[in-house]
């Protein structure tokens, strides 16, 4: 039994392939990539800390003078998920060109920052804005993907929140909070709830997405 189990173990080696598993998160950036950052903690409810990189490519075609005659790096970044086991970590799931660069012109508005949260075994993608607001983008791991089950944003001026919206897209519920008080100050809002039913067929996938600044939750 105990040679079969050995000659099972290095037919799955052989078909996930040598890169399948590696002991160090960094050996997982594919070449034109650097680490942008890095976040650790369970998502698959084992008690590991997995790891999620950010990455950002390294095409110098992408280096660029803004209008205020400063030199960005305009390359855009992507994530990778690896799950941590006994023997190091292994792919999980990847997108490598899905975020835009943190150094997108805002215009009048500075760009939004990016951060990956690990929270309750789940991956969130969030964008803060300042005191503008901030949008979340909640994933899961199921049927072999992370895939999209939950969405919330507020829109804010200054200390003062205009609007909330929370997508469940696993009930299949969609949640408005408007504020009908236009003299409040922090924490005066009144708000009015407005629930409705969203239509969608399947969840998005992590890797499917080419860019998030181009999901537009306003279609649910």
């Amino acid at each position: 039994m105990n040679e079969f189990l050995k000659i099972l173990s290095l037919i799955i080696l052989m078909n996930f392939g040598c890169n399948a598993q590696n002991n160090e998160p960094s050996e997982f950036i594919p070449k034109g990539y650097v680490e942008f950052d890095k976040y650790f903690g369970d998502l698959n409810k084992d008690g590991k800390d997995d790891c999620v990189l950010v990455i950002k490519k390294t095409d110098t075609s992408n280096v660029v003078i803004n209008r205020f005659d400063k030199t960005v790096n305009r390359n855009r970044r992507g994530i990778i998920v690896l799950f941590k086991n006994a023997n190091g970590y292994q792919l999980t799931d990847k997108n490598y060109n899905c975020f835009s660069s943190e150094n997108e012109d805002g215009g009048v508005y500075f760009p939004p920052e990016l951060w990956i949260e690990i929270k309750n075994k789940k991956l969130h993608v969030h964008y803060g804005h300042g005191r503008y607001g901030y949008w979340d983008y909640t994933f899961r791991f199921q049927k072999s993907n992370f895939e999209l089950i939950g969405y919330d944003s507020s829109s804010n001026r200054g200390p003062i929140t205009n609007r909330e919206t929370s997508i469940n897209f696993l009930t299949k519920k969609k949640l408005i909070r408007e504020n009908t008080n236009e003299d409040a100050e922090s924490g005066d809002e009144i708000f009015k709830e407005t629930w409705s039913n969203i239509e969608i067929e399947n969840l998005i996938k992590l890797s499917e997405i080419k860019d998030f600044d181009e999901l537009d939750m306003h279609n649910y």
